[in-house]
């Protein structure tokens, strides 16, 4: 797999016997490294064992001590997918469109060497790594069918949907980084560009890879239809003359909050 020079290899998990039927890439947060998301990679692997789990490092090493931390950066210290030195709201889009090439790159240098595709290839991030698998996704619409956006959001407001990328997005309530009302509108957004999106909330969590919203993560993977299957299942059925089974509701307000409010939606709790 393709990666900065001096840079560590990333974590790679494969199954144990046969070649993987699936693909997740997991990108860490800024200021963290690819162990950041062990519990997620864990929880993938018990609930899907044919899948191939990849966590690269990010792209930008800040070390502790370096001159960017010498000159008032502190706290920074870490891997980060784009270059935290005087970043701002105002060139925070432009610098993950300049990361986002290596990125995509390494996605299809693993799919091409296990011959898997971009429907059996789900991005996965926290925080910036959200941030970099959401922008991917809509950089490269076939590059992968799921997207797992945990605690971020979109570099820049989103002006299209991706036609075959099914969206989830995982919130805390009390996130202080990201706003639960700004993930709100970004899902409303989406509604109105016809994008394939969910909205997990958990109450009383902040900023952070809460247990909560792994759990509900995996839970998205294996009952969610895309909603363009579900469309075309209603279409055919209609055709034929059948009446369409029901949607599944809508997700209910618990200690995970409001979901997808779609009742053409085919996902369950």
């Amino acid at each position: 797999m393709a990666k900065q020079p001096d840079f560590p290899d990333p974590f790679i998990f494969i199954p144990k016997t046969g070649k993987p039927e699936l693909l997740f890439v997991l990108l860490h947060g800024e200021s963290a490294d690819p162990r950041q998301l062990f519990p997620l990679a864990e929880a993938i692997k018990q609930a899907f064992p044919r899948a191939m789990v990849v966590l690269p490092y990010a792209f930008e090493n800040i070390q502790a001590g370096s001159q960017a931390s010498a000159a008032g950066w502190n706290g920074i210290a870490g891997y980060h997918w784009i270059n935290p030195v005087d970043l701002s709201e105002s060139n925070y889009a432009e610098r993950v469109a300049q990361a986002l090439p290596a990125l995509i790159g390494q996605v299809r240098q693993i799919q091409a060497a296990y011959g898997l595709t971009g429907q059996q290839t789900a991005l996965a991030g926290f925080s910036q790594g959200a941030s970099m698998a959401l922008e991917a996704s809509h950089a490269r619409p076939d590059l992968a069918g799921r997207v797992l956006a945990f605690s971020g959001l979109y570099a820049a407001l989103p002006s299209s949907a991706p036609p075959t990328t099914m969206l989830h997005f995982f919130h805390g309530a009390n996130d202080q980084q990201v706003s639960v009302d700004d993930v709100e509108s970004t899902l409303v957004r989406l509604g109105e560009l016809q994008g394939d999106a969910t909205l997990d909330v958990a109450s009383r969590i902040g900023h952070e890879l809460h247990d909560a919203l792994i759990k509900q993560a995996i839970v998205r993977l294996q009952t969610c239809v895309p909603l363009r299957n579900w469309e075309d299942a209603l279409g055919s059925l209609q055709e034929q003359g059948e009446a369409p089974a029901a949607a599944p509701p809508p997700g209910q307000d618990l200690a995970l909050g409001h979901v997808n409010r779609d009742p053409r939606r085919a996902c369950s709790r």
